[in-house]
């Protein structure tokens, strides 16, 4: 992977990025740029938008809450980010935006909020949701885009899985063990999906159906009770250590 420029300011683009050509910001691009950053026409940026690789690009053009750029050489090829999908119970407001911002930074490419028995917050902004995972991709260095689902029944996720599949779910009541070990007996030949339920934990009824998976790994994160938030970053973490991008 070509190295990472943290010290310029990163930026997503949606439409088509290519040297040479212009492309206008957003009025909230702009205001960061212009008035939080306090950058002038000349100044360098970094943009991706998932697709074309990372550009370096100048600004052009200011006014008070409008920008446009000039881009630049490709500074970098576009990557694959690791086959690891996140699944989560919603949490409440501001845990629900660590939750987007910290597993995008932990390398998971999708998000899928799941609705359990026991989940309490029923309702997900999900614009909301795909802006943190935005804004989380332009802050980590990573220069794809994570896909953010609108939330669904667990019981349709479960119904719906694809059977070769590695479902690794976060359990409560696992044995206590070595949950590196217990990744390393296993070897995902399609992908892996992390699942961490509610605050409540799931009920018996979800955890039979999780159980019947043809391929489904219970993981122990070690004797103390975690909170969802924190779970899924300690998950993750072990989880790109053994599977992903972290090898």
């Amino acid at each position: 992977m070509a190295r990472v420029d943290f010290t310029t300011p990163r930026l997503y683009l949606a439409g088509d990025l290519s040297e040479g050509a212009s492309a206008a910001l957003s009025r909230d691009q702009a205001h960061y740029l212009v008035t939080v950053l306090r950058l002038g026409p000349g100044a360098r940026v970094l943009i991706f938008n998932g697709r074309d690789g990372e550009y370096a690009a100048s600004i052009g053009a200011v006014s008070r809450n409008a920008a446009t750029l000039t881009i630049g050489e490709r500074t970098r090829p576009q990557e694959v980010p690791p086959d690891v999908d996140y699944l989560f119970a919603p949490l409440k407001h501001a845990r629900l935006d660590y939750v987007a911002q910290k597993a995008v930074e932990m390398g998971a490419r999708r998000l899928r909020p799941v609705i359990t028995r026991r989940t309490q917050a029923a309702r997900v902004n999900v614009e909301r949701l795909r802006a943190n995972a935005r804004e989380a991709a332009e802050q980590c260095g990573v220069i794809w885009l994570p896909q953010v689902d609108a939330p669904e029944r667990l019981e349709k996720v479960l119904a719906d899985w694809p059977a070769e599949r590695l479902l690794v779910f976060c359990d409560e009541d696992a044995p206590p063990a070595n949950p590196i070990a217990a990744l390393a007996e296993r070897s995902p030949s399609a992908g892996v999906s992390l699942l961490i339920g509610p605050e409540g934990g799931f009920d018996e009824r979800e955890r039979d159906a999780i159980g019947r998976l043809p391929r489904v790994l219970r993981l122990s994160l070690g004797p103390r009770i975690l909170r969802a938030d924190t779970a899924a970053v300690a998950a993750l973490a072990l989880v790109q250590s053994r599977y992903g991008d972290w090898r």
